[in-house]
């Protein structure tokens, strides 16, 4: 099992790393929820939430980042995206 304040405080570092880049795009994210089997799941916000290439941001740019500082962490997901299997 994971501690799971730790486990936020890497993630929103991860997040503010990414957190200018989306910016200057005109979106943002926020952390939704980290679950019991360490899944973390966030919003993207503003053009994120909209944007072709909201997916590949999420997989390349979020989840590599969060694998980096916390590799407890099996996937990272957004709630307001659809999911393409």
């Amino acid at each position: 099992m994971f501690n799971k304040q730790e486990l936020t405080e890497k993630v929103m570092s991860a997040m503010d790393q990414l957190r200018p880049f989306l910016i200057d795009d005109g979106g943002d994210m926020e952390l939704v929820e980290i679950t019991d089997d360490a899944i973390v799941r966030v919003r993207l916000l503003g053009a994120c939430s909209d944007c072709s290439m909201s997916m590949m941001t999420l997989k390349a740019g979020l989840e590599e980042a969060v694998k980096k500082v916390a590799p407890e962490v099996k996937a990272v997901e957004a709630v307001n995206i659809p999911t393409f299997a």
